[in-house]
């Protein structure tokens, strides 16, 4: 839990504005994680396709990660499972975003010397949607 939790630390405090060095992608695709200091649950969305996203143009980061990871940890708060860490992984090919997925359920069921309860949330339960980022025009000089 701890790697997933550093990963959410890093994102959290890369914060990036959108302007014109940054790219519209017409997809991406994209997982959530959410885990919890007070209880052994996990969970993990489904590998969901999400359209108009907007990508950093050098590192190539999904902007807006936090808003994403918003939408699931106010999707658990509901369902009466607050106080989450949440985080999203994504990728520009679907074969990319499945393998990372796969190698994090491997680590939280089979790799991992803690038992935790993982639950899977399925696109019927929970969907992400398109967050809606203002391009800024960087000042002319």
């Amino acid at each position: 839990m701890t790697k997933a939790i550093l990963l959410l630390l890093m994102a959290l405090t890369m914060p990036m504005v959108v302007n014109a060095k940054n790219i519209k992608t017409p997809k991406v695709y994209i997982f959530g994680f959410s885990a919890s200091f007070q209880d052994s649950t996990i969970y993990m969305t489904d590998v969901q396709e999400i359209t108009n996203v907007w990508i950093e143009s050098k590192t190539k980061f999904l902007l807006g990660r936090e808003h994403y990871s918003r939408q699931l940890n106010e999707y658990l708060t509901a369902q009466q499972h607050p106080n989450r860490v949440c985080l999203v992984i994504f990728a520009l090919k679907r074969e990319d975003a499945e393998k990372k997925y796969l190698k994090m359920r491997k680590q939280y069921t089979l790799k991992s010397k803690r038992k935790y309860d993982m639950k899977y949330l399925n696109t019927n339960d929970f969907k992400f949607s398109t967050v809606n980022l203002d391009i800024e025009e960087e000042p002319k000089k």
